[in-house]
């Protein structure tokens, strides 16, 4: 079954635009873009694409403060209230989307019909369905899209995987990726200063009167986000089945609290087991406590162990107990730069070839946390069957 799915991913990834179009820009010719969602991401985003040497012309928010903030670092572009205007600006070569989950379906649709280019923040989608209907959206088109999975483009993460595959840690049985933050605290419900458009916040999401914490907070909430398990998970589950060569899990079950976000949603401690044909996954976050702080992804072979982590990755030899198998046979300290991400986008828009994380990645990266939140919901074992479909 694993081979055939990823037979089917290989010919979405081969089906995809090679051709250089006339309309590609030359490789020293300047790219606009503008930004769909100015909050911390979008705005960090905006300037690495400047640095990069793109020129940032429009902006767009619901939010007043946040296109103010946007705007000291692009002075010269113009600020758009609705994201349909903005991609109506003369010029652009492509779109930065930072928006919250819920409309990243929207923005990318309205984007690939405005014939654009996108960057998408993780994760891609609201849901395993409607990563399908992106994927589908944007392979009717000829626009490049990468999803915002920096590891993808880490030459860290890629001596990593070599590894892998040359056989260093044997048969792989077992994978723990887990995230610790000391972050999770009552969640803020006072006034918003500045003026903010809730219904274009809201979107398609339930009508409901303003509860500012819903918007200082959206991923805390179903609504708008998959909450930390598809945020940092995106991240996690995608190396993690990259480098076991899957695509999604066969079932998941979930469980999780909240422990201090008082107000929210969304747990900020859980833990997710995945199954595999081959091997199991457990997927755990603690935002209540920062022992080992930070990201890391165990991966427990037959023949070795591997961690990887925000500042590289370090092999260990089977037997762990043996004294002399206590030191790493393999260390690599080096950090996940976004810039390089970002650099193979731009040398995709002008190549015409598709990018590190193209929407197929996307879609696959996220499944599994999608899958976890439903067994969540559902407190039931939860399956995903080889043509996307949930069961029970």
């Amino acid at each position: 079954m694993e081979s055939n799915r990823r037979e089917f991913l290989g010919a979405a990834w081969a089906a995809a635009p090679l051709i250089i179009p006339a309309s590609a820009r030359g490789a020293g010719e300047r790219l606009s873009f503008g930004i769909i969602g100015t909050g911390g991401r979008g705005r960090f985003m905006g300037q690495v694409f400047q640095k990069l040497g793109c020129a940032c012309v429009a902006l767009c928010d619901v939010y007043e403060p946040n296109l103010q903030l946007a705007q000291k670092a692009a002075p010269d572009a113009k600020p758009y209230g609705d994201y349909h205007d903005l991609l109506g600006h003369p010029g652009l070569d492509f779109v930065v989307v930072g928006t919250p989950d819920h409309q990243h379906c929207p923005n990318l649709l309205a984007a690939l019909d405005a014939r654009k280019d996108v960057y998408l923040e993780k994760p891609m989608s609201l849901a395993i369905a409607e990563s399908q209907k992106m994927v589908q959206a944007t392979r009717r088109t000829k626009q490049i899209v990468q999803i915002g999975m920096q590891r993808r483009s880490a030459p860290v993460i890629h001596r990593a995987k070599a590894l892998i595959e040359d056989g260093a840690l044997g048969r792989i049985s077992l994978v723990k990726p887990q995230w610790n933050w000391t972050t999770a605290r009552p969640l803020n419900n006072s006034p918003l200063p500045g003026r903010l458009n809730w219904e274009r916040f809201l979107g398609a999401a339930k009508q409901r009167e303003l509860e500012p914490m819903r918007f200082r907070a959206w991923r805390q909430f179903w609504d708008y986000s998959g909450g930390n398990l598809t945020d940092q998970g995106t991240h996690l589950m995608d190396v993690t089945q990259w480098f076991t060569d899957t695509i999604h899990p066969s079932s998941a079950v979930c469980y999780g609290q909240v422990q201090k976000n008082t107000g929210a949603e969304t747990p900020d401690v859980f833990c997710a087991v995945f199954e595999y044909p081959k091997h199991m996954v457990t997927w755990t976050l603690n935002y209540c406590n920062s022992y080992e702080n930070g990201w890391s992804i165990q991966f427990q072979g037959d023949d070795g162990t591997m961690i990887v982590d925000e500042d590289g990755y370090r092999v260990f030899r089977e037997p762990w107990a043996k004294k002399e198998n206590r030191e790493p046979v393999y260390v690599a300290r080096e950090a996940v730069p976004i810039e390089a991400h970002a650099q193979n986008f731009l040398d995709c828009i002008r190549s015409r070839r598709e990018p590190n994380a193209p929407v197929e990645v996307g879609a696959s990266a996220v499944s599994g946390p999608h899958l976890a939140n439903v067994a969540f919901h559902a407190n039931r074992r939860a399956r995903l069957s080889d043509d996307w479909q949930i069961s029970f």
